[in-house]
């Protein structure tokens, strides 16, 4: 790749406050891209901001919920007015909830996590389709995950809304390339991020991840960084609909086995009762 290959674009980076998300907003900006940051909390928004600055990049912080329309559509007007228009968006906020078979499944809280997948990613489409396709196209990037393709037990909700980001890609690609605006998305496997420093390292399950992974490890931040820099950039002007995995080969095995946090949350005559 070119370098500075984002000079002169208007980006957006939800969830930019740490792990993947600050990744992704600090390569941006060394790439020469007008930054918008957004998240909840303040506070990892300074740092990643800090770390921008430092390297002598543009940067933008508004925060905010992604799952709330009107504070998406004022991150979008304020990355707009800060960036000169709007020509990317990393739509990496997400997460997911109690682990749970699906019997055991919370309601509330499978509906908190399909919002805080699918209906933050659709906020970000409607909000930012329009000023890409002014600014004579563009590329939006949506964050799924391994889990979205290969079955992770127990995972409830978050594997039916990172597929759902998926098909959302899909559908949106075919909608709107006629407008120069593209739609992909990246599938990360084991990533070292906070979210994943509460697995012992030699414990069960993170093991689990690594044997089903054949580079055998884990990888960075950075790693999906580099591939939403490229999804963004002009050099994948003709790659649109596609989802990119970023795991180390783990989509050729299986996903990992958190029998052992299971056993800890669940009665094993609850997890698996006899009549089912």
């Amino acid at each position: 790749m070119k370098a500075k290959s984002l000079e002169g674009r208007s980006v957006i980076v939800t969830g930019g406050g740490t792990g993947i998300g600050a990744a992704c907003a600090v390569l941006a900006a060394a790439e020469g891209a007008k930054v918008t940051i957004c998240g909840r909390r303040r506070e990892p928004l300074e740092n990643t901001t800090a770390r921008i600055t430092a390297a002598g990049g543009a940067v933008h912080l508004a925060t905010g919920d992604v799952t709330s329309e009107e504070d998406v559509a004022r991150i979008v007007a304020e990355a707009v007015e800060f960036g000169g228009g709007l020509h990317g968006l990393v739509a990496n906020a997400g997460g997911g909830g109690m682990l749970a078979p699906w019997h055991l499944q919370d309601t509330d809280n499978f509906i908190r996590v399909l919002h805080l997948n699918v209906l933050s990613t659709m906020l970000c489409v409607k909000h930012s389709v329009k000023h890409m396709a002014a600014a004579g196209g563009g590329s939006f990037v949506g964050m799924s995950s391994i889990a979205g393709h290969v079955t992770h037990p127990f995972f409830g909700a978050y594997t039916v809304g990172k597929a759902g980001i998926e098909s959302m890609m899909r559908n949106a690609a075919d909608e709107y390339g006629r407008a120069k605006v593209r739609f992909n998305g990246i599938q990360p496997g084991f990533i070292s991020t906070e979210i994943m420093e509460g697995l012992s390292k030699g414990g069960p399950i993170y093991d689990s991840y690594v044997t089903q992974t054949p580079m055998h490890g884990i990888g960075e931040p950075e790693d999906i960084a580099m591939c939403a820099r490229f999804l963004l950039s002009d050099e994948s002007r003709w790659i649109t609909g596609q989802m990119i995995a970023v795991d180390g080969g783990n989509f050729l095995r299986r996903g990992p086995d958190y029998s052992a946090s299971i056993e800890r949350m669940h009665a094993p005559e609850d997890v698996l009762p006899a009549q089912l």
